[in-house]
């Protein structure tokens, strides 16, 4: 392989490697900030109790977010300077946003959560928590504004004769609101903060069940196991209904990632949603489909009879407006991370409602296939995420930058095959290593449960700030 090809595996591994905590650290920040305003407001142990356990799993993964995330802007300067030259200007705005701003007060508000327990007023403690939470969501606002815009390119402008088939010079930003307030960004950041949410439902609701078929901490575990469950409910609407604006706004700006997830090659209306196809391995010919009729018009359209725009009219127009080229993705790859990517979250919905249904009245079912079915959920919708990020990017190629830079183009000139083998394999052997230590203290803290603190306790600790066991609650 040469080194672009080596530079896409390494930028899908880390991306995907770093997405599976940061959806359960924003979804899980506001669930932990939630628990203990329900502590403050009502003193009940079993918040106190509630926020201790999940904030620590919280704080845990938000570590490895941190660590992963820093390696993931470094890959734009070192395999791709290319692109970051031509569009650092723009793409490099909201990233600096989202350090001087955002990671700064998520990181240090965090903090005055973490040491503040019995330093802090209870108020203002509480308040460190919401900051911190709002501080991720922010985070996640810029980066995702930043990757909005790669996939419609707006505020921007290029030298009079630029051509992306050859691309010179730079893009210069003219318009920072037009690249923050699109809504590209805007229904993004929507789709993915419901997502986070059913991800951090996911795994509050998976930890539940393993505790409860073991008659453990029910006193917790119950009252987790509905907020998680009723939060991936709710959640999992939110993701439908952004998705489906999603959609029209890919049809829009985007047709050929749209006919791309539907594997359409020719225009037409009334175009049905295929629960299964099978075709040739490169997707240019169909042998076998089962549809729901018109679903996929409506998804883009509104309209059960509107008009979904086909692959081979698309690549007729990008031609013409650009020049000879294949501007058609992995059709394959694109049709199945999609439906991958609704079905595994779908499937952790329904196991959603089950929990509630077989939960109900106070009783506690013990069978062991529940605990199994509990941990199997927490990695649904880190599937469902994954697959969505491979969506996401593969579909809009071969553009980098849609209809401005060529992924081709935006690789480093100067970076060998060799170069790019050895820090993909040196950094996934390290990324390796760090998965067995997060997975291993989360286990760890999983099964320890939470700890025994009592609503008096704390109030102790708060009315004696001078108390010298300052660790009972700090984490």
């Amino acid at each position: 392989m040469d080194a672009l090809e080596l530079a896409r595996w390494q930028f899908a591994i880390i991306t995907i490697y770093h997405f599976l905590m940061v959806p359960i650290t924003l979804g899980l920040a506001m669930l932990v900030a939630g628990l203990q305003t329900a502590w403050y407001r009502t003193g009940k142990d079993v918040y106190l109790r509630a926020t201790k356990f999940w904030g620590k799993l919280f704080l845990i993964n938000f570590a490895m977010g941190v660590v992963t995330g820093i390696v993931q802007e470094f890959q734009f300067g070192m395999n791709w300077s290319e692109y970051s030259r031509f569009v650092g200007d723009i793409f490099g705005a909201p990233l600096a946003m989202e350090g001087l701003v955002a990671f700064f007060l998520e990181s240090t508000f965090l903090g005055l959560w973490i040491f503040g327990w019995d330093r802090l007023p209870k108020k203002l403690h509480l308040a460190t928590i919401w900051a911190a939470a709002i501080g991720t969501s922010i985070s996640a606002f810029f980066i995702l504004a930043a990757n909005s815009w790669m996939q419609h390119p707006v505020g921007y402008r290029v030298d009079e004769g630029f051509s992306p088939l050859n691309p010179t010079g730079r893009a210069e930003l003219t318009n920072i609101f037009d690249v923050l307030l699109q809504k590209t960004a805007l229904i993004t950041f929507a789709h993915t903060l419901t997502a986070a949410f059913v991800t951090a439902g996911s795994l509050m609701l998976g930890v539940s069940l393993w505790h409860l078929v073991r008659q453990r901490h029910l006193d917790v575990m119950r009252p987790s196991m509905k907020l998680g469950a009723w939060t991936i409910i709710i959640a999992f609407v939110g993701v439908a209904v952004t998705g489906h604006f999603q959609a029209q706004v890919m049809t829009e700006q985007q047709p050929m990632k749209m006919a791309a997830a539907e594997a359409v090659y020719e225009t037409g209306r009334d175009v049905g949603f295929s629960l299964f196809s099978i075709g040739t391995l490169d997707g240019s010919e169909e042998t076998f489909r089962l549809e729901i009729p018109g679903l996929a018009s409506f998804l883009a359209t509104d309209s059960f009879n509107g008009e979904v725009e086909g692959i081979n009219d698309i690549q007729a127009g990008l031609e013409e407006q650009f020049g000879p080229a294949d501007y058609s993705p992995n059709i394959p790859i694109s049709y199945w991370s999609f439906r991958f990517m609704i079905g595994w979250g779908a499937l952790a919905a329904l196991v959603a409602a089950l929990s509630l249904i077989g939960f109900r009245g106070g009783r506690n079912p013990t069978s062991r296939w529940i605990g199994t079915l509990g941990v199997v959920t927490i990695f649904l919708p880190l599937l469902a995420n994954s697959f969505g990020w491979l969506f996401t990017e593969m579909a809009r190629q071969p553009w980098v930058v849609y209809g401005l830079q060529l992924t081709a183009n935006g690789v480093s000139l100067a970076t060998s095959p060799g170069e790019v083998w050895t820090s993909m394999i040196v950094l996934t052997l390290l990324y390796g290593a760090l998965a067995v230590v997060e997975v291993a203290l989360m286990v760890k803290y999983i099964k320890l449960g939470p700890p025994e603190i009592t609503s008096a306790d704390a109030d102790r600790a708060y009315d004696d700030r001078d108390n010298d066991q300052p660790l009972t609650f700090a984490y």
